[in-house]
């Protein structure tokens, strides 16, 4: 077998206590896999944001300050910041994360992360792969 054809195949579960808990681990595993360097409070602010579909409401803004023990200012911050590198949206009016990384929390997440060399990034038929959002089966998408 070839170098280049050896694949590590890795499997990892994780229990959360909650909604809020879950989306923060992917949204650190996206920010990491991305070098976003997101803080923690970044973090927080883009799962608190996902779940509740905007942050743009005062009683959002008020709940997301008493359960992380922050400032509206910050909020502020964070949301400038995040519009900037595409992670928040405005729609409608509204500051939502984009639509691109936003998943359903209550249920259940498979991820099926891809990492290759460069060099075999061209060879790779796997990333012609989709996956179902229900049950992460694969299917060809030709």
């Amino acid at each position: 077998m070839e170098a280049q054809n050896n694949k590590v195949v890795q499997k990892l579960a994780m229990q959360h206590s909650d909604k809020y808990k879950l989306a923060q681990k992917y949204y650190s595993l996206l920010s990491a896999l991305n070098n976003l360097k997101l803080t923690e409070r970044e973090i927080q602010l883009v799962a608190y944001t996902a779940i509740k579909g905007t942050i743009t409401y005062a009683n959002a803004r008020t709940e997301f300050c008493q359960m992380y023990n922050t400032t509206t200012a910050t909020i502020n911050n964070i949301v400038s910041k995040l519009k900037k590198v595409g992670i928040f949206i405005k729609e409608d009016s509204k500051v939502k994360v984009n639509p691109v990384i936003v998943l359903d929390f209550d249920k259940h997440i498979n991820l099926f992360i891809q990492l290759e060399h460069e060099e075999d990034r061209q060879d790779s038929n796997d990333t012609e792969r989709t996956y179902s959002e229900e049950d992460g089966s694969g299917s060809s998408s030709e």
